[in-house]
């Protein structure tokens, strides 16, 4: 799964709950929730860089990057305007 579908997947649970869903778990429980986990995550990315190989790196990036998708929808942030950014820091 790419990560424009993986948030667009994110963002339809936003608009259309799905009972037993983790992500409207998450959306439910509100900002707290959504940066403990991404804060979590990003010490579990730090660990796992830190000698537990190349496929618990993955791992755990894809946890950071699930878990940061949430974040941007949770405050109406797209894709696209991380693009932006990014483009702007490019260039400049």
């Amino acid at each position: 799964m790419k990560i424009n579908e993986l948030f667009g997947i994110i963002l339809d649970r936003k608009s259309n709950p799905k009972e037993g869903s983790y992500t409207n778990y998450l959306f439910e429980n509100k900002e707290d929730k959504i940066l403990k986990k991404v804060g979590e995550e990003a010490v579990e990315v730090i660990i796992a860089a830190k000698g537990q190989g190349k496929q618990r790196i993955i791992e755990e990036v894809s946890d950071l990057t699930y878990h940061t998708l949430v974040l941007l929808a949770a405050n109406d942030i797209t894709l696209e305007e991380i693009n932006e950014e990014l483009e702007k820091r490019h260039k400049g």
